[in-house]
């Protein structure tokens, strides 16, 4: 069955093939990444996603060892703590000629290690033979590069392609090179540490002789150029050198994570090291590209929420966030790409189609959420830090994105913000649940636009709050005053509309009729994460969200069990997605529900311990949660997953009720809570204002410990009970 971009009148896809293998490996290294095999091969299996990548077009698609024409055996094959080197250790089987064995298996040791730097891949492979008699291989190479666009792997059929170039080789290179339609022209380079014995248009080989005990070392680099653009090109020993270099000197700055549970430590450190590998520097500062493989891309949603849920930690990344998507904001009035003037980016492309048009994604505004999650942000980021030159510097956006919430993003002048595509090219469905089929009513039947969702509302609420604190710091006294009228009367009347008596929830959404979508969704806790929602209602909602029908075990589905598009292996209408499950956690802890909080904090743990390098996936199945098993994959979820990695972070601050007043300087801990499988939690190296701190927490029977253990500069600590 074929995977396609464009379902039915819809350019967002959902992959419908299993990957052969879960267990796949990635790198990345700013616009470059690849996936291989567990062997580091690239294959055609699968959905067909395996290559190196750089810039939205596949640069590599076939990248295959055997020895003596037969694959070597899987004896190991791990990803590095840090994310930057895959390695793998190989043996072969038996290898004969004729009827005469000449290589017993187990006797050649195959060592393979894989990285990316800027825009190259480096691979090291050293051959050892632990036989007692010298022995002669072929290590071959099958080798091919499509220069597909990302959206053509997704599955999207073009009426016409650029051209493919004859190979050129030298004594120790092969070039393989296209033109696109786009007028750019891009170049695989392939160079060698020593002459192949054999180079031809699919095929490497290399003829190697190996005295018992003997080794060898052979180095493969592969560049990807775009129009004549050539990263500097290092020795595999330096590259490896400075990568742990450029490492390292994040690392050294960094806040830093440590607990009493080693499973849980497990946890943090991939979703450390998956957050660093998919920020990738702008001219604006870092931005995290939301995932691999299909959104290995700016998206301002995603990139919004991550910055929210590592704000405490890491303010820096939200700085970024923020900088690059008010660069990026629209200013012009423009259907085809669901632009509005002070609207905030839903996501960017780079690559063939997306220049030609051919996908609406080049820079693509989409999105109901993104401008009240940026106001939202930035007010945040302003709580954190006190950063008032940044603020200001960016004022001009906030107000432009708060005329777009009050011009364009209420269609219709009811209060609510709502949204409805503008070209037949867009997404028909433009809240975080963007899959067709995610906003419907109680019989299923789908929802008739303009929509207004439920969690946009309270991000609206949020980000008026927000900025009215702001606009008072900046002495806009009337606009402060506007802003926080218009957010309480959003309040009561979204407490009127949106509450379902009946379900002791929110309605999913509005429909263009004002109809409520009585449907049970994850979507109504973020309304307990913006605050608005109405105490009297979130206890109930709280009971609903921990509910049999709504948590699995394995965290709260986007859809509860029972209601009408229920499916626990849907994209969106059952299935368990971390970041939204933070969201929810925190708040309910605003709201005081710390022990689930605490719940869904344990349920997405116990899902990592089960995770392959215990790697949050943006998605796994619904299903209910059985004894002795662990969650259900979704088969074609990104991992890493920026907001996915975020989570953890987002659950621990939710937990110990952690928040910050820039103006003392302060940090409050309010009524923190610690699982019983976490005695101990250390925080080092957090900086605040001017100064930085080490905290040593200590879970009681009945609250929790708290310890300064280093102190620089003016930081005070508080707990409020």
């Amino acid at each position: 069955m074929e995977d396609v971009i464009r379902i039915n009148d819809q350019w967002y896809v959902l992959a419908t093939s299993s990957r052969a293998d879960d267990r796949t490996r990635v790198l990345k290294h700013g616009e470059t990444f690849a996936l291989f095999d567990r062997y580091g091969d690239i294959q055609h299996i699968g959905i067909g996603e395996q290559g190196l990548y750089h810039r939205g077009t596949r640069y590599l698609s076939h990248f295959e060892l055997s020895v003596n024409e037969r694959r070597p055996l899987l004896l190991n094959s791990t990803v590095s703590e840090n994310n930057t080197l895959l390695t793998v250790d190989l043996t072969t089987p038996d290898l004969f000629d004729g009827d005469r064995l000449v290589l017993p298996k187990g006797t050649l040791h195959l060592f393979r290690a894989k990285l990316l730097l800027e825009a190259a891949h480096y691979e090291h492979l050293r051959l050892v033979n632990y036989g007692r008699r010298p022995i002669s291989v072929e290590l071959e190479f099958e080798y091919g590069a499509d220069f597909a666009d990302l959206f053509e792997v997704r599955g999207m059929q073009r009426d016409r392609r650029g051209r493919m170039l004859p190979p050129a080789s030298r004594k120790r290179e092969r070039v393989l090179a296209y033109q696109g339609l786009d007028g750019i022209l891009r170049r695989t380079c392939l160079r060698f540490s020593q002459p192949p014995d054999v180079l031809d248009s699919a095929l490497i080989r290399f003829r190697l002789d190996l005295a018992p005990g003997a080794s060898r070392d052979l180095y493969i680099t592969v560049v990807c150029e775009e129009d004549g653009v050539r990263p500097l090109l290092l020795p595999y020993g330096r590259a490896v050198r400075r990568s742990n270099a450029l490492l390292s000197r994040t690392s050294a700055q960094a806040a830093a994570l440590y607990t009493s549970n080693e499973q849980f430590n497990d946890w943090i450190n991939r979703s450390v090291a998956d957050l660093r590998m998919l920020v990738t520097r702008s001219p604006h500062g870092p931005y995290p590209y939301a995932g691999v493989p299909w959104f290995s891309t700016p998206f301002g949603r995603d990139g919004l929420i991550t910055a929210l849920q590592t704000l405490w930690l890491a303010p820096e990344l939200a700085r970024g966030v923020l900088g690059y998507l008010a660069a990026t904001q629209a200013t012009e009035d423009d259907p085809e790409n669901d632009a509005e003037p002070g609207k905030i980016l839903h996501e960017a492309r780079t690559g063939e189609m997306a220049a030609l048009g051919e996908v609406p994604f080049k820079r693509y505004y989409g999105s109901v959420d993104s401008t009240p999650l940026f106001v939202m942000l930035a007010g945040a980021y302003y709580e954190r830090t006190g950063d008032r030159p940044f603020l200001e510097a960016i004022w001009p956006q906030i107000t432009l994105a708060l005329e777009w919430i009050d011009r364009y993003g209420d269609r219709d002048g009811d209060g609510y913000v709502e949204y409805a595509r503008r070209h037949e090219r867009g997404l028909a469905q433009q809240g975080w649940k963007d899959s067709d089929d995610s906003v419907f009513h109680a019989d299923g039947s789908a929802a008739r636009g303009p929509i207004a969702l439920c969690e946009v509302q309270g991000y609206v609420y949020a980000a008026r709050r927000a900025a009215a604190s702001l606009a008072e710091a900046f002495g806009e006294q009337d606009r402060a005053a506007r802003l926080r009228e218009q957010a309480e009367r959003l309040k009561r009347n979204f407490n009127r509309d949106f509450w379902c008596e009946e379900l002791d929830t929110y309605a999913l959404a509005l429909d263009g009729d004002k109809r409520p979508c009585k449907v049970r969704s994850s979507n109504a806790g973020h309304a307990l994460y913006t605050g608005i929602a109405d105490p009297q209602y979130a206890r109930r909602l709280a009971e609903t969200l921990l509910g049999g029908p709504s948590f699995s075990g394995w965290g709260v589905r986007t859809i509860a069990e029972g209601e009408a598009r229920y499916n626990p292996m849907s994209y969106h209408n059952g299935s368990i997605w971390p970041h939204d499950n933070s969201l929810i956690a925190a708040g309910l802890a605003r709201y005081g529900y710390k022990e689930h909080a605490l719940k869904i904090l344990t349920a997405l743990f116990d899902a990592s311990i089960h995770l392959d390098l215990h790697r949050m996936p943006e998605l796994y199945c619904g299903f209910a949660r059985l004894p002795g098993q662990g969650p259900t994959l979704y088969p074609v979820a990104c991992a890493p997953q920026a907001w996915a990695a975020g989570a953890v972070f987002m659950l621990l601050q939710a937990c110990l009720g952690l928040s910050f007043s820039p103006h003392k300087p302060q940090l409050r801990f309010h009524h923190p809570q610690l699982p019983d499988y976490l005695h101990h939690l250390e925080i080092r190296r957090l900086r605040f204002g001017h100064g930085e701190i080490d905290l040593a927490l200590w879970r009681h029977p009945h609250d929790v410990g708290i310890n300064v253990l280093r102190k620089e500069g003016e930081v005070d600590v508080a707990i409020v009970v």
